[in-house]
């Protein structure tokens, strides 16, 4: 027990340094579509899904939670319009086809449609200055194979490989030759999680979108590598002990990017007899997004999720999710 107050004595005092810091640019990292959160559940709770597990949507968070999943299958497909009305297309799936013994193992897809765009070229022999020469459509794309495993009733362990490709269209070289600008590339996704056996805390570390560098043409770029460490438990742990009818999910983030200063993502769910649920949280440090929240609808297998995300000086984000499980 002195243990567990100690390490979350450290983690508040990471916390609050968190806090304290200045929010700037530090580094350029392309293919940032990967740093965008998917469903809706964990984008109302601000993201804060380290530590939590049991679904298939742990594949964009950290692949360990998958490992504890009681149900034979879990399915998620999301459905969102970012900023400058670009389109994101996503979804979860994993199969518990040996009864925790072997495994669990996941799939999940990430498509963008950024939209269509008018294409120009430099030509100062005109009076514009430049050639309409029609129109394109950039994209970009995930795929990825997760798998997680329980190595004991406290500790798991889980890991997924993604093919990342990303097309923002073709441009002319120096010398009057075309050529299309894409990349693609492997990355890797890999977590722990480790119940305390104290209630229902939990801890959790996760790092994501982990490759070798990217060039579209000279310049070259890392994907949006990030590091996680959460804290969570079931607050209802303390207050009404032995009891399925009221949840109180209580959930913390330290997040470190490659392109940003840390940042603390804090989130709570409030369920009713695991068929309503109430979410809301905040994002410390960043300088677009701050208070999130969200609903959640459960019976019989089915499930439906609304999330909410005010960003800044754009449009508010609005996330819909459609769940199945069996």
């Amino acid at each position: 027990m002195k243990k567990i107050v100690y390490i979350i004595f450290l983690s508040f005092l990471f916390s609050f340094n968190l806090l304290s810091q200045e929010y700037k640019k530090l580094a350029q990292t392309g293919c940032q579509f990967l740093s965008v959160g998917q469903d809706a559940r964990s984008t109302s709770i601000a993201e804060a899904l380290t530590s939590v597990d049991g679904y298939s949507t742990s594949l964009f968070y950290n692949p360990a939670g998958m490992a504890r999943m009681e149900n034979f299958i879990d399915l998620n497909l999301n459905h969102m319009t970012w900023i400058a009305d670009i389109k994101y297309y996503s979804g979860s799936f994993s199969i518990n086809p040996f009864g925790l013994k072997y495994g669990i193992i996941g799939l999940s897809f990430m498509y963008v449609d950024y939209g269509e765009f008018l294409g120009t070229r430099v030509n100062p022999n005109t009076e514009a200055g430049y050639d309409d020469i029609g129109t394109f459509k950039p994209s970009a794309l995930s795929i990825g194979l997760g798998y997680a495993i329980q190595l004991s009733d406290r500790f798991s362990v889980g890991g997924q490989v993604k093919y990342v490709y990303q097309e923002l269209g073709s441009s002319l070289l120096s010398d009057l030759s075309e050529v299309t600008n894409k990349v693609d590339v492997i990355a890797f996704d890999f977590g722990t999680l480790y119940r305390t056996g104290f209630k229902s805390l939990a801890f959790g570390m996760s790092v994501r979108n982990f490759s070798k560098e990217l060039k579209f043409q000279n310049e070259g770029f890392q994907l949006p590598l990030t590091f996680k460490l959460g804290i969570s438990m079931n607050a209802m742990d303390l207050i009404m002990p032995d009891q399925d009818l009221h949840s109180l999910l209580v959930t913390v983030d330290a997040v470190h990017n490659r392109d940003y200063p840390e940042q603390l993502n804090v989130g709570m769910e409030y369920t009713f007899n695991k068929i309503v649920s109430l979410r809301g949280g905040y994002m410390f440090n960043n300088d677009e997004h701050g208070i999130t929240g969200g609903i959640g609808l459960e019976y019989s297998g089915f499930g439906f999720d609304y999330g909410y995300t005010p960003f800044g000086v754009f449009k508010d984000v609005h996330r819909l999710t459609f769940r199945f499980k069996m």
